[in-house]
């Protein structure tokens, strides 16, 4: 079973969506293989795996304790709104995860 991120695909809600998007893109921009979640099929398939199913979980944060993840895509201003929202009930990430298995072809 493989598990993990496409770290392009984090859901953080905002007053300045263009600047999300720009942090999450260079959040995942500066770490190795990003987006292999999203290739994960493909990999087992290309490596003797049959009935390849994916599926995807989405963690959903409301409230402060992911504040510090928040503080490696982002600071200053826009991590204080963020913390603003945290506490004021506000705050809205989703990250999913991707799983996919298979079983080894014969």
């Amino acid at each position: 079973m493989l598990v993990g991120h496409d770290w392009d695909t984090f859901v953080i809600d905002s007053d300045d969506p263009e600047l999300t998007r720009t942090l999450v893109h260079a959040r995942a921009d500066g770490m190795p293989n990003p987006r292999v979640a999203r290739r994960y099929r493909n990999l087992l398939l290309d490596n003797g795996f049959v009935n390849v199913t994916v599926e995807v979980h989405t963690i959903v944060w409301t409230d402060a304790a992911c504040l510090p993840m928040l503080a490696t895509v982002g600071e200053g201003t826009w991590l204080d709104d963020q913390a603003a929202r945290a506490r004021n009930d506000r705050l809205f990430v989703a990250v999913p995860v991707f799983l996919a298995s298979g079983t080894r072809a014969q």
